[in-house]
This record gives C-alpha cells, sequence and structure tokens, in this order.
C-alpha cells in the first residue's frame, strides 16, 4: 500500500482513503466488534445495538486505527517535506530528486538532440552564414517587412560565401537558408529557457541536493557558452580574409566546428545520464530492484574482478565513441567526405599513399615540424581516414563488448546485459548509415541520419555505464525507510 502513499499529490486525502479502507477490509476484524450494514430484512434495531456502536467510536480499538492513520500521515510527511526524518533517531535523510526532475532531464536532452541534428542540417545545406550578426535578444524574430529582408539580403550579400559561391542567389534563395539557420538559433534559445526556468523553480523548492544543484547549474553555464562558441564558429566563415587566399572555401572553422559539436555532445550526456540516474533511483527508492537485482546480488556482482574489468573496458569504449563523433566533425567542416567514396578501400587500397596521408603542403613552419598534427585535422584524405579507423575501432569494440557480455550472462546485472545488445544493435545500424552516406556522396538526409546515429551509440554507451553504478545514498536510505513502512517488506 506504500508506494500509491510515495505517489501521492495530497497526504491528507491518501490517509482517508487509507482509513475507509482499514475499516472496509477488516482491520477492525473481532467478531464481536463487526459493524454490520442493515440489509433490507432487518426491519429495526434494538437500541442495544445503537448504543453499542455510538460506545465503539470512543473504544480503544477505534485509537488504535487513529493511532495506526496519524503514523501512515507521518510517514508521507517524512517523504514529502524538506526530507527532515522524524524518526526516533531524528536524522535528517539526505535529499531525493522526485522523478519529475528525471523526466525533465531527459526532455532537455531530447531537445540538445535535436538542435545537433538541426546543426547538422544547417551545415549540410550551407546555410549557418546566412545571419551574419549575433543578436541573442532581438534576433528572436525573423525579418517581418519586405524592407527588412532586403536589409538583411544586403548583409549577406557583403560575405564571401555569396560573392565566392551564391552571387547568383536571389531573396527567395537566401530566405531559405536564413529560415534554417534561425530555426537552429531558435531552438538554442528555446533549450536555455527550458534548462534554466525549471532549475530555478527545483532549486529554490529543495527538490533537488545541494551537489545536483550544483552540476546542473554547470550545464546552464555551458549553454550559455554554446551560444557564444556557435558565434565564435560562424565569424571564422565571415572573415574577408578567405577573399585573399587561394582556391579558399568560405566555411567555418573545422577546429570551431569540433569544438562547437563537442560542447553539445558534453551537454547531451550530462543532461541524459543524469535524468536517467534519477529516474532509475526514484523507482529503487519506492522498491524497486537495482538493475534486475536484489541490493545484495548486484553489490556482489560488481565486486567481481570479471564485471569490474567489464566496467573499465565500457568506460573506455564510450570515451572512444565520443572521439568518434568528434572525429565526424572535422570530416564535416573539410567536406572530407565527398572524397574516396567506396567501401572499405581507399582508391582500391587499404589506406591511401604516405605522401597523400602526411603531405608536407600542410605545413607552415619551415622546418616542417608542424606537418604531423596538421595533416591529421587539416588534410581531409588523413581526416577521413582517421574517422574510419576510428569507426571501425569502435564497431568492434562494441562487438567484442556484446560478445563478452553473452559469455558473462551468470554474474552481470540483467539491465547491463539488455543495455549492452541495445548499443551493439545502434552501432550496427550506425556503421551502415555511414557507408550509406559515403557511397552515395553525402546526401542531406542520410547525413544528417549519420550524425543522429552518433548520439544514439553515445547513449547506448552511457547507458551501459549507468546500469554499473551502485545506487547513490539518498536512494539507499528513502528505501530504507520505505522498507520499514511496508507490511511485512525486507530490506533487499
Amino acid at each position: 500500500m506504500l508506494p500509491s502513499c510515495l505517489r501521492a499529490q495530497n497526504p491528507l486525502k491518501v490517509s482517508s482513503r487509507w482509513s475507509r479502507a482499514l475499516w472496509s477490509r477488516g482491520a477492525v476484524n473481532s467478531p464481536s466488534l463487526s459493524l454490520h450494514t442493515p440489509t433490507p430484512f432487518s426491519s429495526f434495531r434494538s437500541s442495544f445495538q445503537l448504543k453499542f456502536q455510538r460506545s465503539f467510536s470512543y473504544s480503544s480499538t477505534r485509537n488504535a486505527i487513529q493511532n495506526t492513520q496519524k503514523d501512515i500521515l507521518d510517514a508521507e510527511r517524512r517523504f514529502f517535506s524538506t526530507n527532515k526524518s522524524q524518526s526516533e533517531s531524528s536524522k535528517e535523510l539526505p535529499t531525493l530528486a522526485p522523478k519529475s526532475v528525471g523526466i525533465w532531464l531527459m526532455a532537455s536532452s531530447t531537445l540538445v538532440f535535436a538542435i545537433i541534428v538541426v546543426g547538422g542540417v544547417t551545415r549540410l545545406t550551407e546555410s549557418g552564414l546566412s545571419i551574419t550578426e549575433w543578436k541573442p535578444v532581438s534576433g528572436i524574430l525573423p525579418p517581418l517587412t519586405q524592407a527588412q529582408w532586403e536589409e538583411e539580403f544586403e548583409k549577406y550579400k557583403a560575405t564571401p560565401e555569396f560573392k565566392l559561391l551564391n552571387h547568383s542567389f536571389q531573396l527567395q534563395d537566401f530566405k531559405r537558408i536564413f529560415y534554417m539557420e534561425w530555426g537552429h538559433r531558435v531552438l538554442g534559445r528555446l533549450i536555455g529557457v527550458a534548462f534554466v526556468g525549471p532549475l530555478v523553480y527545483f532549486t529554490v523548492k529543495k527538490r533537488i541536493s545541494k551537489p545536483l544543484a550544483i552540476r546542473l547549474s554547470g550545464l546552464a553555464l555551458l549553454i550559455g557558452a554554446q551560444g557564444g562558441l556557435g558565434w565564435y564558429m560562424v565569424k571564422s566563415g565571415l572573415d574577408d580574409a578567405l577573399m585573399e587566399t587561394p582556391g579558399a572555401v568560405p566555411r567555418v572553422s573545422q577546429y570551431r566546428l569540433a569544438a562547437h559539436l563537442g560542447l553539445a555532445l558534453l551537454l547531451y550526456a550530462g543532461m541524459f545520464s543524469s535524468g536517467l540516474a534519477i529516474i532509475k533511483e526514484w523507482k529503487y527508492a519506492t522498491g524497486a530492484k537495482w538493475m534486475g537485482l536484489t541490493t545484495s546480488a548486484f553489490n556482489e556482482a560488481l565486486n567481481s574482478p570479471a564485471v569490474m574489468r567489464f566496467r573499465a573496458r565500457s568506460w573506455v569504449l564510450t570515451g572512444l565513441v565520443f572521439l568518434t563523433a568528434l572525429s565526424g566533425a572535422f570530416v564535416a567542416g573539410l567536406d572530407a567526405g565527398l572524397l574516396y567514396n567506396e567501401f572499405p578501400l581507399m582508391g582500391g587500397r587499404l589506406a591511401p599513399p604516405k605522401d597523400e596521408l602526411m603531405s608536407p603542403a600542410y605545413a607552415k613552419r619551415a622546418d616542417g615540424s608542424d606537418k604531423w598534427w596538421r595533416n591529421i585535422f587539416e588534410n581531409p584524405t588523413t581526416v577521413q581516414f582517421d574517422h574510419r579507423v576510428l569507426a571501425m575501432t569502435s564497431y568492434l569494440g562494441t562487438s567484442i563488448l556484446f560478445l563478452r557480455a553473452r559469455s558473462m550472462r551468470a554474474i552481470l546485472p540483467p539491465l547491463t546485459r539488455t543495455a549492452v545488445t541495445a548499443a551493439f544493435a545502434m552501432v550496427n545500424v550506425q556503421l551502415l548509415l555511414g557507408i550509406t552516406t559515403l557511397l552515395h556522396l553525402v546526401p542531406v538526409p542520410l547525413a544528417a541520419a549519420h550524425q543522429a546515429g552518433s548520439v544514439m551509440v553515445l547513449s547506448g554507451m552511457i547507458h551501459v555505464l549507468l546500469t554499473l553504478r551502485r545506487p547513490g545514498a539518498a536512494a539507499k536510505a528513502w528505501r530504507a525507510l520505505h522498507m520499514q513502512r511496508l507490511k511485512g517488506g525486507t530490506k533487499n
């Protein structure tokens, strides 16, 4: 009966229902004290019966029921108050974030996922340089009149992109790319409002612990930094120096693009992991098993050397997946996907010639000491080769992890095995999307799906890691209280 208490919005109403349930379900089940509803066959009640029933309301049994009702109400108040236990020890229980906080964080991560995909489409359609100014407040509205549209178009005509690539654009062409970039920026503002507003509310209402509030405040600051980094990236494509560089293509710096994507992935990972962890801990605190096991069985599994090695490998693989996604930003920034549109070979061989991978043409120092790292980050051929190597390594690593999970069925938590299987399925889809995108010369729908797939693979690995962590102290404390209040409940 207590789980319904924990979900109740009004403890007083719940207690009233419980008190009625106590009467109706035989809380007072002594035959000599039972109350019977008159039947149609009863024509009268004796005065003795009426007096007996009236006296019953003041009996010791009635007082016992009231005391039980009071105990239930006290338990509810302890759970829904500021987490101060009124138990005999008078200790303060740690704050346990409610499930609503987890749902809000998951919704916020979904918005970040959406803006990553929209940002990819914005780049693929070459719309990112259409807005030449950064106005965080007034820029929320697009041009509303013909004069305003003409003014924005004139600003775009002064950019290197228009002069070198889009000099044949008409106003309608400009509107198409403008709205794509404008939508991307508006979605970024929406994420800021949707995250900061609830964060302030939950913090003021003390629904989240201080460490969690600090961590989420850090994410809020990163959202603001992401907006500034986005404009810093766009500025690199508006530099007039591009007009003076022979063979230059007006596009944003691949370094800034990678930083912009990397920060977006960090924001997503922070929101997604925090939200999922809160939801799992809430379920655990209200009686559910932890990752499909009892607490003692989970601790025993996690202390196993084999599981400890499995968790360490999962961390390494998650980092590799993140690095692979980041390398994709360099492929996109340099249009490296338009080279070597074949797989698994590159020009009929597993790797391009060495002079292509490490061309001295990319070195800027007289002694050529910067040749190796500039080729890694600035040579389209090397960038694509690196992305292939990282992608295949991630795929093989996930496959090995999947096979290892199957061989450890007896000791791995059930939810861990499920999460690994899901991650393996996602990485297979992602591999097919990547190959198809390459073979078809990077069409927008496939390339956007490939970018979305990278986030899904990262999500799968984050879920694997979450299934290999112990519940927090707050969840353990509230679960202990919950188990104490369950009739016949046991701590596990």
